[in-house]
């Protein structure tokens, strides 16, 4: 009953106000982490009273969802436990000179900032004035010195401001995204130890085992809705780089919330140190990470199993994307976890997601039909997790287009050349994607045989690069693109950072000719997987399907406009990135429909998701979208700990929730009184059993304002109902005496 009532006092997000049962807006309560002894009162007989209980509170929840207002977008209040110098040193409340006089008064900040009030507006564009007076005055140096200072400046904004930061990035999204990622997070990541100045995002290592689940409770915010893990044994093009690949989801998730609108007091950038095989970082004296060797096998798994049970016994439905891993490792943790759990490889996945958009492109920029991708011949570069993942999903689109007498004309080379069944050793996961020596002896190719004959024999409509390897793309492989059967053939350089791209666009067109479609390893293919990521939360899945991935990347294809693909152009632009990802998004969430995936989010339930035009699913998406803005801030007379801000949000008191309760208990149990009718016979048990829920709740609120007197620090919580518990069980014991003192 009580998780089912938390859920009832759960607001409408994204600045939506509701008048909840106590007429106040309110968050989540109580933190069913804070974990004490199972009071006395606890009984099997009041237990079964909650049971029949809980039929009262669904229609009370109904009652207070119709009870909702202020449709439009309002900066909604919220309750911070701090004041004065707290305040300024927390990213993020901190509005640095923007404090309004009556909350400077209110939070115990007056004479802490200049007096001068200055606007959200005035100081975007002074950080914006500075941004510029840096770039500036670093004309003329090296690329590498001058992408490390706009990064800091960033970063230092960030680490004061987050809302202003987010805001930033937001509006400047197409110069800033090379920034805050690719290309410049490598760098970041490979000096990340020198030039850590502040914590961000949670560290899980080896020494930590049989701890992680005690651990996942140390992080602040009680909902988490995008996890990105990664252990830093593959960073981009760069190979091991240990602890210091957390700039690798720092950066992704600053691009989900840019990109795609994602909370960003609902993420967690998380890095999993199991060692690391870079003898340079391992007698580094600066390096922060573990300095043993990395973990292998069962011992490995041993660890990312723990991670994933913390994670989903804190967050259940809380997306985990897994980033930059090493092939083996890939492959096999996306095997082991993505029927169990909500989460996907962006190496594999994401990166497959985005070509196989372009590879759609390419076919209508030949004038021909989508359907024509089964006949297309595309030369894979790259046998890594990239190239694979990308393979499987154009095997996926044959099929669907095709069916079952699909025959893909996919040829795949590693390092060794091109892969064929006749290789010893070779690796399963490219075993797929092997030519049989019969289909390739028409055409004069061997096992192994080098890419430049490859693609004289094969005359390919596409050439895909995926190898890290900078420059194999050499003229001489160009060149004998000119001799495709396409009209207008495909070279996609999609490795990154800069330096491991296969070519460059110059060399592209100058030695293929200038009828080619060109693409490369932009800021922008590193988004694909953050509309998937918005649609697969929305959706209320919990797997993230092959045919939500499809749906992403035909709806991303289809949105360019044949003039755009004439150009040359097979993706959108990144400054409409927002309005693409609703629409990408909102795809996503059609494709989990369709399957019976969708459970729905937040106050939005399957049946209504099934209900919904393609309009209206479009307008959800964009509706959940979070957009920074700065929320009126209260203290309450409080000087614990924050509560969550989100938009549209603040934090009741126990208390205050507990004579909410009493009340509505009240007057639902003189409303149940005797009645006349034969039918009202059974009145008075229920009365009965109303009483004793009054009993409990006064418990609750004696318990809530004793702690309260005496100083102790609560959080708000919300209590997600889950079917994988026992409703009587230890969780729902907790959740009645929610209060821990801290120690």
């Amino acid at each position: 009953m009580y998780k089912e009532f938390w859920k009832a006092k759960r607001i409408e997000k994204n600045s939506k106000w509701t008048i909840a049962l106590s007429g106040r807006s309110c968050s989540r309560i109580w933190p069913h982490e804070q974990r004490v002894q199972q009071n006395d009162f606890v009984t099997s007989r009041t237990c079964a009273s909650l049971n029949r209980f809980k039929k009262m509170w669904r229609l009370v929840r109904s009652a207070a969802t119709n009870l909702r207002r202020f449709s439009t977008a309002i900066p909604g209040p919220c309750i911070v436990h701090k004041r004065g110098t707290d305040i300024l040193h927390d990213p993020w409340f901190n509005k640095d000179t923007g404090f309004p006089l009556t909350e400077r008064d209110r939070l115990g900040l007056r004479g802490l900032l200049p007096p001068r009030v200055i606007s959200f507006e005035q100081q975007y564009d002074r950080f914006m004035e500075s941004y510029r007076s840096l770039e500036k005055n670093t004309q003329g140096q090296q690329e590498g010195v001058v992408s490390l200072a706009k990064w800091r400046i960033l970063n230092r904004l960030h680490d004061r401001n987050e809302t202003l930061y987010y805001r930033v990035l937001i509006d400047n999204i197409e110069d800033f995204a090379p920034i805050i990622y690719t290309p410049t997070v490598g760098l970041v990541c490979q000096n990340y130890s020198g030039l850590f100045r502040r914590p961000r995002g949670m560290y899980f290592s080896a020494k930590d085992k049989g701890e992680m689940m005690s651990m996942i409770y140390n992080w602040p915010a009680h909902e988490v809705d995008m996890i990105v893990l990664t252990d830093g044994s593959r960073i981009l093009g760069l190979g091991d780089l240990g602890v210091q690949g957390i700039g690798i989801p720092i950066g992704k998730l600053d691009v989900y919330v840019a990109a795609a609108g994602i909370n960003p007091q609902r993420i967690l950038p998380v890095m999993l140190d199991v060692g690391t095989n870079n003898q340079n970082l391992l007698e580094d004296r600066l390096y922060l990470g573990l300095r043993q060797p990395r973990l292998e096998g069962e011992e490995y798994l041993s660890i990312i199993d723990e991670f994933m049970e913390a994670v989903h016994a804190r967050w259940p439905k809380a997306i985990v994307q897994f980033e930059d891993f090493q092939m083996k490792w890939a492959f096999e943790t996306l095997q082991r976890y993505r029927k169990r759990f909500c989460m996907f490889n962006d190496d594999i996945q994401g990166t497959a997601g985005v070509a196989l958009a372009g590879l759609l492109g390419t076919v209508r920029a030949q004038g021909r039909p989508l359907t024509d991708f089964v006949n297309q011949k595309i030369v894979v570069v790259g046998a890594g997790s990239a190239g694979l993942g990308v393979l499987g999903m154009a095997v996926q689109a044959v099929s669907r287009m095709a069916g079952a007498a699909a025959n893909p004309q996919f040829f795949l080379l590693d390092k060794d050349g091109l892969i064929t069944k006749a290789r010893k050793n070779i690796d399963p996961a490219a075993a797929p994607f092997a030519k049989a020596p019969g289909e390739i002896e028409g055409l004069g190719l061997r096992e192994g045989a080098n890419l430049v004959d490859v693609v004289k024999k094969v005359k390919p409509h596409v050439l895909l690069g995926l190898s890290g390897v900078g420059g194999i793309f050499n003229e001489e492989v160009l060149k004998a693109m000119r001799e495709s059967d396409s009209t207008k053939p495909a070279i996609f350089a999609m490795s990154n950072p800069t330096l491991n791209a296969e070519c460059t666009a110059v060399d592209a067109f100058k030695h293929a000719g200038e009828h080619i479609v060109f693409a490369s390893g932009s800021p922008f293919k590193h988004v694909d997987l953050v509309r998937v990521g918005l649609g697969a939360l929305l959706s209320g899945s919990h797997f993230i399907s092959d045919g939500m991935l499809l749906a992403a990347a035909e709806c991303l294809a289809s949105y360019i406009t044949d003039e755009e693909i004439q150009q040359g152009i097979l993706y959108p632009p990144t400054r409409s990135i927002r309005h693409i990802t609703a629409e990408v998004g909102a795809a996503v969430v059609q494709a989990a429909v369709a399957e019976e995936l969708a459970e729905g989010h937040g106050d939005v339930g399957a049946r209504e998701l099934t209900q919904m035009s393609k309009e209206e699913i479009v307008e959800y998406v964009t509706h959940n979208m979070w957009y920074p803005v700065y929320s009126p801030l209260n203290n309450n007379g409080r000087n614990g700990r924050t509560g969550e801000r989100r938009s549209g949000v603040k934090n009741d008191p126990p208390a205050v929730v507990c004579k909410a309760l009493l009340a509505k208990l009240g007057s639902l149990t003189a409303s149940s009184g005797p009645s006349k009718s034969k039918s009202s016979k059974s009145k008075p048990k229920s009365k009965t059993n109303n009483d004793e829920l009054i009993q409990i709740v006064k418990l609750l609120l004696a318990q809530a304002k004793s702690q309260d007197e005496d100083g102790a620090s609560y959080e708000s919580a919300s209590f997600e109902t889950s079917t994988s518990h026992d409703p009587y069980g230890p969780q729902f014991q907790d959740a009645l005496s929610p209060y821990s003192p801290i120690v």
